[in-house]
């Protein structure tokens, strides 16, 4: 059923809703809502109605009814967005069957801008916040505690009692292993970032128990500490790695070109890990790149439901959520399908 309204664009109202389903306005704005008393096959027909006519519920009028806005907002001082995208991606397809809407707001590492931000959602009175970043180990540079709306974390550091949701990094490099072994690679060489950051240790620490190795190369996160990582590998007299597991998927472009360069090839003498599955670089890799997925998308999706149900005052019990790990197996391994 949709209603005739002429060929015009006239917005269908509850007035419709109400003498189409043969109730009156009262009992079908009741319906719609989830409140007041009725019957069941009541509350189903006149929702049945509203969908099939077009009708939208009004934002404002909405929010008037529950007290709420009907939005949330995401802050991340991750400008650059390799991160945040997916988080946001992830929230928004969580919550845009909900009726709720996501603004992003960016505030580099300036405290001031942040408290700007902060003081700007608050004003449109959004029902949460979600705290992203561009690392685990540090909290945005704006105080989040004591607001009057749910704060969820999305990688980046929470305060001790809220909730946090971040990638497992400790799977995601024993799956890596744990695929190279499967392959049957037994020099696995891990060519990793800065030690200062807790993902590294975490990721290190992980290679080392499923390895059985200790041989960890710490950098910075470019393709040019993964080129000079494979000269220091292999202009020292040592056994040569048959593979090289590597902290992100700049790293281990940066080691596949100077591997090229130096007549070998890979995957068949050596193979290649990367970590982030950063499309634009996994994929235009030669070979494409097989690399740990972070689930960032779903990493958002989580948060998003998370602030949802806080907002609507449901129970949620505080502490950090480790979401595991993908590995997709590109032809840097020797791999053609994804190991699910």
């Amino acid at each position: 059923m949709r209603l005739d309204t002429g060929g015009s664009k006239k917005r269908i109202t509850i007035h419709d809703v109400a003498a189409a389903a043969g109730v009156s306005i009262s009992t079908a704005s009741k319906a719609l809502n989830n409140t007041g008393r009725m019957g069941d096959e009541t509350r189903e027909r006149v929702k049945r109605v509203a969908s099939e006519i077009g009708f939208r519920p009004n934002a404002l009028a909405r929010g008037l009814l529950s007290k709420r806005s009907f939005t949330i907002g995401l802050l991340t001082n991750d400008t650059y967005g390799r991160f945040t995208l997916p988080v946001m991606a992830g929230v928004s397809e969580a919550l845009v069957d909900h009726g709720v809407s996501v603004f992003l707001c960016a505030i580099e590492d300036d405290p001031a801008l942040g408290q700007v931000h902060v003081e700007a959602m608050l004003d449109k009175q959004v029902d949460g916040i979600i705290a992203s970043g561009k690392r685990l180990d540090r909290q945005l540079p704006v105080d989040l505690s004591n607001l009057p709306v749910p704060v969820v974390y999305a990688f980046t550091e929470g305060t001790p009692d809220s909730v946090t949701f971040r990638s497992d990094d400790a799977h995601g490099a024993t799956l890596a292993i744990e695929w190279l072994q499967s392959i049957g690679r037994r020099r696995i060489v891990h060519v990793t970032g800065p030690k200062e950051f807790f993902s590294v240790r975490e990721r290190a620490d992980a290679y080392k128990a499923a390895a059985e190795g200790e041989q960890v190369l710490y950098g910075v996160w470019s393709e040019s500490w993964g080129h000079d990582a494979v000269h220091q590998l292999w202009d020292c007299a040592t056994e040569k790695p048959d593979a090289l597991f590597c902290g992100n998927d700049q790293i281990a472009r940066g080691a596949v070109d100077a591997l090229r360069e130096r007549g070998i090839r890979v995957p068949q003498d050596v193979s290649v890990i990367g970590f982030d599955n950063w499309e634009i670089v996994a994929a235009q890799t030669r070979p494409p790149l097989t690399t740990v997925d972070m689930e960032l998308k779903e990493l958002g999706r989580q948060a998003g439901l998370t602030v949802l149900a806080l907002a609507e005052g449901r129970p949620v019990e505080p502490g950090v959520r480790k979401l595991p790990c993908r590995l997709v197996v590109r032809q840097s391994c020797g791999g053609k399908t994804p190991r699910e």
